[in-house]
């Protein structure tokens, strides 16, 4: 009697815009496979083409994932290796990959990851920004309000924040960005590792100046500087300590949170900004 065998998930790394960029285990395993699940079976066939790797292409997508994953599931308990990849990048990071990995592990099979390329950490490497700590937010929601709310929720973030954003999205956000956040510095990467990447450094207010003047084209990664690794520290010596707790308390901060955030921009004690915060109307405690 033949021995049954064993099938297995493999995550697939692909290049993010350079065919070159593409492991040997990579290529290994895409030829090794029996089926090869794919974001955009068009896009993928190129990758395929380059490296003369001919395989069967299934589909899975965020809009089929519900009736595909459990197919894809199927076909390794049955014994079949199946790779899955994205249109660039690691399948899982803003891609319904995710869930295939849930279902994968509720099913008990055998999944892995076979390593590649990542926009986000290649545009952080690049914007100059610090690495130590940092926190991908991805595409962040299509509705106006659920956008602004995700934003405010990042105004005392201390990381480096990393965003993925489309083109004709990407003014809209460096608004809502400078509104919310104020004037911090920023860097945009598009095109990475094709001929023509291109990584800009500005402030937020020259980001958005900048777009105004020139139609966004690609795919963007936006590096924002966290809160305290900001130089451009705001002047409030033109407002009084009471407007200040105000400017806080709209934009979310509970009384405690703004007393502590005023006292630390003016470099205060926090027993010393508490008694302008006594009696405000605004509270969000």
């Amino acid at each position: 009697m033949s021995e049954k065998k064993q099938g297995c998930l493999y995550l697939c790394g692909t290049p993010i815009g350079n065919l070159e960029d593409i492991t040997l285990r990579a290529l290994r395993i895409l030829k090794e496979a029996d089926y090869i699940a794919a974001e955009d079976t068009r896009h993928t066939i190129k990758l395929l083409n380059h490296y003369e790797i001919s395989k069967p292409l299934l589909s899975y997508h965020e809009h089929n994932r519900r009736e595909k994953g459990p197919e894809l599931i199927s076909l390794v308990q049955k014994g079949f290796k199946v790779a899955l990849v994205s249109d660039a990048g690691m399948p899982g990071i803003s891609d319904p990959g995710a869930d295939l990995v849930a279902l994968a592990l509720e099913a008990q099979i055998p999944v892995t990851v076979i390593p590649g390329p990542s926009a986000s950490l290649s545009g952080l490497v690049l914007s100059g920004f610090s690495t130590k700590r940092f926190a991908f937010e991805g595409f962040l929601p299509l509705a106006k309000k659920d956008r602004k709310s995700l934003i405010m929720s990042l105004k005392s973030e201390e990381r480096t924040i990393v965003l993925y954003e489309a083109p004709h999205r990407l003014l809209s956000l460096l608004q809502d960005l400078y509104e919310i956040l104020g004037d911090r510095r920023i860097a945009i990467a598009r095109e990475l590792t094709k001929i023509y990447e291109e990584v800009l450094h500005f402030t937020l207010e020259e980001a958005v100046r900048h777009y105004k003047e020139n139609t966004p084209r690609g795919e963007f990664v936006v590096i924002l500087e966290g809160l305290k690794e900001n130089p451009l520290k705001r002047d409030f010596s033109g407002i009084s300590i009471e407007e200040h707790l105000k400017e806080y308390l709209l934009s979310g901060m509970s009384k405690k949170e703004a007393v502590k955030q005023v006292a630390k921009d003016r470099n205060l004690s926090k027993s010393q900004v508490y008694p302008f915060s006594v009696g405000l109307d605004i509270d969000n405690n």
